[in-house]
């Protein structure tokens, strides 16, 4: 039997009246032969222990670039060039070294990427990838971190973990790769996990597996999760609060009840419109017109404005601010919803 795992042990306590972790003007740039593109632009986030937050939108919206950000992988030619993120006493993690954010990545913050055959390194088995992490931020001896892998894959359901854990991840289905994945981020059971798409690419019966797994990770060990996915339909099933991002910001933050039930952005009201809602054979599914804009060169105003229905004048003279609606935790980034909009 392997060495246990206390995720409460005192350095790694969790406060639960207060935020564990608080992004605030978070902004991300990439160096392009034809400019600098901002992919994320001022992005405040704030999520609570044992809370499931959704991050929402298309491709190209700044989910992800997000998510890196706070694992401190942004490499050249990107750079954050504004904002703090900040995780409960360990203060700003921007203001980390290298070597202090190897410390906390992996162990307080770990993260199941979109695509588990590019993540997982092609040329080391299952097990060792899964216990190098116990091996660099619990101490382990190689024998104890082999056994809690073998443990970790049949907790996330793969049959014959044994034996799993000699194999390569090329001998692995999609469904077990992301199993992998999970039990990776399992290990050294984080206060966070950040989940970029973690059902892409996987069959309807995977995906609730996968999903299942992530709320048994929640329940047990007590963590936060980020969910980043285009899937409003699995935003409904498993996040308690919901942040719709476009074009590097976020255009609308609520509570899921609140946002399913009344959206206030019409981008937001769009991603609602584009769910299939047992449609009839050969009936069309509505979709957003347009395309998410090149951010080297967004429209003036709204960012939104050239697909939105609901445009009016204000929209081309000023980017609204995002904005707290009165009496509510709501915020929404629209001139419809603001008491003050340019003349």
């Amino acid at each position: 039997m392997g060495t246990t795992i206390d995720p409460y042990d005192q350095d790694r306590r969790i406060s639960a009246t207060q935020p564990l972790l608080e992004i605030e003007n978070l902004t991300t740039e990439f160096s392009t032969h034809a400019g600098t593109l901002r992919a994320v632009d001022g992005v405040s986030l704030s999520l609570s222990a044992g809370e499931v937050f959704g991050v929402v939108g298309e491709s190209g919206s700044g989910k992800s670039v997000t998510a890196l950000s706070i694992m401190g992988l942004i490499q050249r030619p990107g750079r954050i060039v504004g904002g703090a993120i900040r995780l409960q006493e360990h203060g700003d993690l921007l203001a980390k070294s290298h070597t202090e954010m190897r410390k906390i990545r992996g162990d307080l913050i770990s993260m199941i990427f979109q695509e588990p055959m590019t993540s997982l390194n092609p040329v080391f088995r299952v097990g060792w990838q899964i216990s190098e992490a116990l091996r660099l931020h619990r101490n382990m001896t190689k024998v104890e971190a082999n056994e809690m892998a073998v443990e970790l894959l049949a907790r996330v359901g793969i049959g014959s973990p044994g034996q799993r854990v000699r194999e390569f991840p090329h001998q692995l289905s999609g469904g077990m790769r992301q199993r992998v994945m999970i039990a990776m981020a399992m290990g050294c059971a984080p206060n966070l996990l950040l989940a970029d798409e973690p059902t892409t690419a996987l069959d309807v019966t995977v995906q609730a597996q996968i999903l299942d797994l992530m709320i048994d990770l929640k329940e047990t060990d007590g963590a936060a999760i980020m969910l980043i996915t285009h899937d409003m339909g699995v935003i409904a099933e498993m996040a308690q609060k919901v942040a719709v991002m476009y074009a590097g910001v976020v255009l609308e933050q609520a509570t899921v009840g609140d946002l399913f039930d009344e959206p206030l952005h019409p981008y937001t009201q769009g991603l609602l419109d584009s769910i299939p809602h047992g449609h009839s054979r050969g009936t069309a599914l509505k979709a957003i017109p347009g395309i998410v804009p090149n951010l080297l060169h967004l429209p003036t105003g709204c960012r939104y404005r050239d697909r939105c229905p609901a445009a009016f004048a204000p929209c081309a003279r000023a980017e609204p601010p995002l904005h707290h609606m009165p009496d509510s935790t709501r915020q929404v980034r629209c001139w419809l919803h603001h008491p003050d909009p340019p003349t």
